[in-house]
């Protein structure tokens, strides 16, 4: 019984971890109630499934054909995304086998993320991007869109410049900036204000 509390314990922490280091790591996307729920979920549901077909071939066999009609209905936006809900099954079979793979799971995986984010972290302070922002990843992105009579040599250069357009028509210079950080973004517009040849076309914050 009291390997059991562990085991969920173990699984509860997992799920409630891997969500808030993924928000912390700029991962939109694991926000929502589907999503904190799917990582409460997941873990118990392969941990109960582990120890049902435990020694039980017959069962095994019976598990494995009933889980073969499940599937996703909805695609999955990203890689990380589907590496996390695997991620989050192994845990779960980890656990319910030997509980001490669970855990060496849970703290690579902690660790893996927080270790690509403080990386994250150094560049930028240098103005070096590693990582790209991409819709394909399934994050709602920040999004301003800029024009001016003027080249902008310092939005030409920004890390965040995703497009750039002149148009011969109205002699303008149109910038497409992206942030996965609300508070960035709010932090660049804030700068720009001043500048009064910058006129802010779209302004698109989630």
């Amino acid at each position: 019984m009291i390997d059991d509390l562990l085991s969920f314990a173990t699984l509860f922490s997992a799920g409630l971890i891997y969500r808030v280091i993924l928000q912390y790591s700029g991962h939109e996307w694991v926000k929502t109630y589907n999503q904190t729920v799917t990582f409460m979920i997941l873990p118990f549901v392969t941990f109960i499934i582990t120890r049902t077909i435990e020694g039980n071939i017959a069962l095994s066999l019976g598990m494995i054909g009933a889980l073969s009609i499940v599937r996703f209905r909805h695609p999955v936006k990203s890689a990380l995304e589907l590496v996390m809900y695997f991620n989050l099954i192994t845990v779960g079979i980890a656990t319910g086998v030997e509980i001490e793979k669970g855990l060496i799971l849970i703290l690579g995986t902690v660790l893996l993320i927080l270790i690509l984010k403080f990386f994250e972290f150094i560049f930028k302070k240098y103005n070096i991007n590693i990582f790209t922002s991409s819709f394909s990843d399934g994050n709602e992105l920040n999004i301003i869109e800029l024009k001016s009579k003027e080249k902008k040599i310092t939005l030409d250069e920004h890390p965040n410049l995703k497009n750039f357009n002149f148009s011969h028509e109205s002699s303008e210079y149109y910038y497409r900036l992206v942030f996965d950080n609300s508070e960035n973004l709010k932090k660049f517009k804030k700068n720009i204000t001043n500048d009064k040849t910058i006129i802010i076309v779209n302004f698109d914050i989630i």
